[in-house]
């Protein structure tokens, strides 16, 4: 008799007595003498689910797994790739870890977890925060003198002195506000905090927080805030917060005014303790942020960030061209003729000499260095992107400093002549 006939009436057979573990483990023989290795496993499965000890049933499985790796000619199973690609083999090219997941139910794994591995959480895979260690300095900033002395005295001046902290009282928890043009250095400038005090840094932007399901929003929030107090002492910086924390009373979508009510409950710490945890938020409209934010406990001090001045100008000219070919610059006047300029401007002031210089390059067939004439034809081109700002910003130093919130803005637009 030839063998098919033979499973053939064994599958009969088995379908009149399911329970009889020796036909079944007889009939999964047969299948793996004839190449059918997937039906094998289907039988052998179903007997160790109704007898999980069994030696006879373990060992046609070991031999049925083993054989869907190792002979990948066969008929009823998908061949093997010829050479494995590099990294960890998805379980869906993988037979046997295919058939493993298949049959988790009834089959051990074949490596346990270690005691000291974190079992996965479902769901959790995606909330990994970027919790960095910031390597720049205050002293890597140019300029800005007034504002590195705001964050000596808000900051690092009670943590490099825990006893007159302790004396004087001083928290060191609490939230400050930079505000000014885009493209000024606020982001770099929170870094630079964070670096001087040798604390974790934690950026959070409202990418980081909105979800479309009811409530994440808010879980997200917190976690992210779970995230600093865990990393203390953490800067958390809040970037862009006119969007995270706009006034409830201009917010017409509900969910929106929450999202802003559980930022003031991380603020106050309603949440978990936020000792050593130090909130730095920035925004281009601080008008547009809810006056609520900058109650004292929360973000009650605001520091205007500027357009770099002369000194700073200097050097972020010096940063952009240090490694590239110049000839005969004078930083001085260049310098000169960038006032109002935000950093990512002079930047961008540097990258368009280059291209000047490199076309000509080309053009000529000469390689030549970038010169004077390169950036003075960029200055040409690229012009400051920050008086819009500074007109918009007239007007509320003119009509809307209430409580002298802005007294540093209107102070530097009178020094300007803008007001």
């Amino acid at each position: 008799m030839s063998a098919d006939p033979l499973i053939d009436s064994l599958l009969a057979a088995l379908d009149a007595r399911p329970d009889d573990l020796p036909l079944r483990l007889h009939l999964a023989g047969l299948l793996l003498d004839a190449d059918r290795g997937a039906e094998a496993i289907a039988q052998i499965g179903q007997a160790l689910a109704r007898d999980p000890g069994n030696d006879q049933a373990q060992a046609l499985m070991q031999r049925a797994l083993g054989a869907s790796v190792a002979d990948p000619a066969s008929s009823a199973r998908p061949p093997a790739p010829r050479a494995a690609p590099a990294g960890p083999t998805p379980p869906g090219d993988d037979p046997l870890a295919a058939y493993e997941h298949e049959l988790a139910d009834i089959v051990p794994p074949r490596f346990a977890r270690a005691g000291d591995e974190p079992e996965p959480v479902v769901g959790e895979a995606d909330r990994v925060y970027d919790v960095e260690s910031a390597t720049v300095r205050l002293s890597d900033v140019g300029g800005m003198a007034a504002v590195k002395e705001r964050l000596e005295l808000a900051f690092l001046g009670p943590l490099r002195n825990p006893e007159l902290r302790r004396m004087y009282g001083k928290s060191l928890r609490g939230g400050l506000m930079l505000y000014g043009p885009p493209g000024c250095g606020k982001t770099f400038l929170a870094r630079a905090v964070a670096g001087e005090m040798g604390a974790k840094f934690l950026s959070l932007s409202i990418v980081d927080v909105l979800d479309m399901w009811m409530g994440n929003s808010e879980r997200n929030l917190h976690e992210l805030f779970e995230a600093a107090r865990r990393n203390a002492p953490c800067v958390l910086f809040l970037d862009e917060i006119d969007a995270l924390g706009h006034k409830r009373s201009q917010v017409g979508s509900s969910s929106m005014r929450t999202l802003g009510n559980q930022l003031l409950a991380e603020l106050d710490g309603m949440e978990g303790s936020n000792e050593g945890v130090f909130v730095l938020a920035a925004t281009n409209t601080p008008w547009d942020v809810d006056p609520a934010l900058r109650r004292p406990g929360r973000l009650d001090r605001v520091v205007l960030v500027l357009p770099p001045d002369a000194e700073a100008r200097a050097a972020i000219l010096e940063y952009h061209l240090r490694q590239r070919p110049i000839a005969n610059i004078d930083l001085r006047k260049v310098v000169a003729s960038t006032e109002d300029f935000s950093g990512a401007d002079l930047a961008h002031l540097c990258e368009t000499a280059a291209e000047f210089a490199m076309a000509d390059s080309v053009r000529t067939g000469e390689v030549r260095m970038i010169e004077q004439r390169d950036l003075e034809r960029a200055l040409k081109e690229v012009r400051p992107s920050t008086r819009p700002w500074l007109s918009t910003a007239r007007n509320v130093a003119m009509f809307a400093n209430e409580g002298g919130v802005y007294d540093d803005l209107v102070a530097y637009l009178k020094r300007r002549k803008l007001l």
